[in-house]
Order: structure tokens, then sequence, then C-alpha cells
């Protein structure tokens, strides 16, 4: 064969394979840009005296920047721990996403005790009114409604915490408060406006009203409570929360998401617990989410509630000063830039 022959041959040869290539090497090269990054978290072992095992809900939400909160609560939990071995995390999540967060908790956390668990959307879909926020009206804020539903029942007491905090004390000390035989523990505060969670329509009805009657209700914030789930199993409660929802369907009596049917359900026969335990509203309001300050006294659990993410604050060059109390929990593996060699 003549060399030029030989050469179009050769050419041609190399088109027909790079044409019939697989699309696979594509399809996997973009699926792992597109999976967050995590780096592995060091292994945290038990002080003395650990024979208690304490469990902790938090919801995981692969689909959104949240999972990136929910992995520094995590290793804010187990850092301040004296028994990290000892806790066990219950996470609450969508089933189509078990794989890609099976993956991503084991490589983060390779010591981790955990179980995740099923939560399907529809069982709440339907009674989910609109509110302030579009993240509030998501079907995972919903969820810690129906952990005693979820939970096996050999699981009588649980800390449910949001996604968006981190601990810097020892989970222990809130999971051993006395809950004085009351449902939920949280912290209160009694000197917010209660009036202003809830619309004219409600406050002006005449059953409505009556709601709170022989109770001293104060504000309290879901992100963070302590539940006898025991107790919760016995009495319905998530029924009676399922109640308020639907009547906020048909009469719409609040603006905020799935705090108010708790407000409705629980508040003032809640289990005080020291302000220390949730800082919240680092996220500011829910509507500008500005920067905020602690509040005065003691700090064992930062809570950015509110529109303001320590996480997109801090990737947009635009924190918040406090937000720089969260960076060191962030295990989030960025890329590196050709800009930043």
């Amino acid at each position: 064969m003549p060399p030029e022959n030989y050469l179009i041959t050769t050419v041609l040869l190399l088109l027909i394979l790079l044409h019939l290539r697989p699309p696979a090497t594509v399809t996997a090269s973009f699926t792992a840009a597109d999976t967050p990054k995590f780096r592995e978290a060091p292994a945290f072992r038990n002080g003395k005296n650990c024979s208690t095992t304490i469990h902790i809900a938090m919801t995981l939400d692969y689909s959104s920047p949240y999972l990136r909160g929910s992995i520094a609560g995590v290793l804010s939990v187990l850092q301040h721990a004296t028994c990290p071995e000892n806790t066990f995390f219950h996470f609450l999540a969508v089933h189509r996403h078990f794989n890609n967060l099976n993956k991503t908790i084991t490589s983060t956390f390779p010591y981790l005790n955990f179980k995740l668990y099923n939560f399907n959307p529809t069982l709440v879909r339907h009674l989910i009114s609109s509110s302030v926020r579009r993240a509030l009206d998501q079907p995972l804020n919903y969820a810690r409604i129906y952990l005693a539903d979820l939970l096996p029942t050999t699981v009588n007491r649980i800390i449910y915490l949001d996604s968006d905090l981190i601990v810097v004390d020892d989970i222990a000390k809130l999971w051993n408060i006395d809950l004085n035989g009351r449902v939920l523990g949280a912290p209160e505060y009694c000197h917010a406006n209660f009036t202003h969670y809830f619309t004219n329509k409600f406050w002006f009805h005449p059953t409505f009203s009556n709601t709170f009657k022989n109770r001293t209700p104060c504000y309290f914030n879901t992100g963070v409570m302590v539940i006898d789930l025991q107790k919760w199993r016995n009495n319905g409660y998530t029924r009676k929360l399922e109640h308020w929802m639907r009547v906020q369907k048909r009469y719409r009596i609040y603006e905020l998401g799935s705090l108010p049917p708790f407000l409705l359900v629980f508040a003032g026969n809640v289990k005080q617990v020291e302000h220390k335990w949730n800082q919240h509203g680092l996220g500011g309001d829910n509507l500008e989410g500005q920067c905020r300050d602690l509040h005065p006294g003691p700090v064992s659990l930062l809570h950015w509630s509110g529109k303001g993410k320590p996480w997109l604050r801090l990737d947009s060059k635009k924190p918040c000063p406090l937000d720089s109390l969260w960076a060191p929990y962030d295990l989030f593996r960025h890329e590196s830039l050709f800009s930043d060699i």
C-alpha cells in the first residue's frame, strides 16, 4: 500500500473509533463533576464513661446546597462530643437519593453510626401551603413531623437538628435534659410578639382564637428540639399537626412554613431549654437575610435560620462576620481554579 493511502486509512480508522466510543466516559465525568465532594473527616473516639447512645435526627437533601450544611453540622457534633462513637444519626431523605447519600456519608465519615430513612414527599405534599420563602415549602422541611412514625419504636428519645447549624458543646448535655413529663423540649423566647406568627383570620375566628386558652404560649424554634417519641406516638401528635395544616389550606391562618403547626400544638407546654442551645436567626430575616449578631449569653449551638446561609455568603465573597464561625466545619472540597494557580 502506498504511504499516502496508509496514512489516509489510519486517519479514517481513528475517526471511526472516536465516533464509536461509548458515551459512558462523558456521562461518568459529568456525574462525578456534578456530585458534591467532601473531605474525609477525622475519626473521633470516645472519652470516659460512654455507655448511653445518643440519637440525633436530621434531614439530608442531596439535590440542594443544604447537604453541605448538614455535613458541617454532623462534623460539629462529633468534634465536640465526649462520646462520638455512641452518637447515632438518623437521616431522613428521599429514597431515590439513597445511593448517592450513602456514598457521600461513608466516604466523609467512615466511622459514623447512621441509618437512612425513606421520607416519601407524598405524605405531606398535599398538606403544604405556600409561605414567605420557597425553601420553607419543600416536603423535607416537614419531615420532622413524621419522626415518630419513621424511626424504630425502640428509639424513645431523639434530638432533632436542622441542616443550617453547628454545635460547639457536648451534645450529651442537651440529650440529658429532664423533659419533666413533657413531649418536647426547646429554647423558648417569651418576649417575642406571638400574635405575629398568625394572621388576623386566626385571631378573629371564634374557634381558632381559643386554641391557646389556659396556655401561656411562647415562641420556640423547631430547628433544635428534644422529643419524647414514645409520648408523641401515644398521643398522636403527628395527626394533630396535620390537622392544623389542613386548617391552613382552607383558611390561611399563618405565613411561615412548618413552624406555626408546632406552635399551635405545643406552645405553652414546652420544656424550657437554655437559650445557648439555639442561638438562632443568624441567617437574618426571611426576606432580606441581613447580618445579625449573637444573642447575649453563652453559646452551645449556632443556628443560621433565616434566608442567609453561611456557605452561600462565603462562596459569594460577601460573608457576615459570624459566618467565619461556620467555615472551620465546612468539609466541602472546592475545585481548584486556573486563576488560583
